[in-house]
């Protein structure tokens, strides 16, 4: 049986959690903002817009560490995709997760010291990472600082716009993460990878 691997770093999980715990707060209280009847709101219109700010902030700050973290340790090496063979990887990967998974095969891509993502992983985190994150923290900026937007672009307003693409990113992200959380199910165990986050430790199946 393969040994377990150091995977997780302390400030990896660390990032990971205040990321994990924000992102909640922000989809409670954008939910609360966009939807909320003013008679019977999720959370008071105030508070909502308050707290979603404050963990904005929070996540556009706890970005910078994670691009740090990346740059000063081995970690973003993991989001270098090989372009060679790239999707005939993916397809490989996700008739496991279809069908192989169930049948007890065995992973195609199992996790090693050197690749810590399947290739379908690896393309929804560098798409969520380095594309729909900075999107979403450049346009939540934008909005807090509602000044810096053009009053018009086209036909539209500026500042709709922004919301708009805030929005729509806000909610690609929130079906990431509702995706992210079901394949972790898929480790060892269904409560592995959980754990490993919270140990550092990834237990091999």
């Amino acid at each position: 049986m393969a040994e377990r691997l150091y995977l997780y770093p302390v400030w990896l999980r660390l990032w990971h959690i205040v990321n994990a715990l924000m992102f909640l707060v922000l989809i409670a209280t954008g939910i609360s903002m966009q939807y909320s009847n003013p008679d019977a709101p999720l959370i008071r219109f105030d508070l909502a817009v308050r707290f979603h700010n404050i963990a904005g902030v929070i996540v556009s700050i706890n970005y910078l560490i994670f691009i740090a973290g990346n740059l000063a340790t081995g970690n973003g090496r993991h989001y270098r995709i090989m372009f060679e063979g790239y999707f005939k990887r993916v397809l490989q990967q996700m008739d496991y997760y279809l069908r192989g998974h169930f049948k007890g095969e065995k992973a195609p891509f199992p996790v090693t010291a050197d690749r810590k993502f399947n290739p379908l992983q690896q393309g929804t985190y560098v798409g969520a990472m380095y594309l729909l994150l900075p999107l979403i923290i450049i346009t939540g900026l934008a909005l807090l600082f509602p000044e810096t937007i053009a009053n018009r672009i086209g036909n539209f307003s500026g500042i709709y716009l922004t919301a708009l693409l805030h929005a729509s990113v806000g909610f690609l992200l929130s079906l990431f993460m509702v995706i992210h959380i079901y394949f972790s199910t898929m480790g060892a165990t269904p409560s592995s990878n959980f754990k490993g986050m919270a140990t550092g430790w990834h237990e091999p199946h």
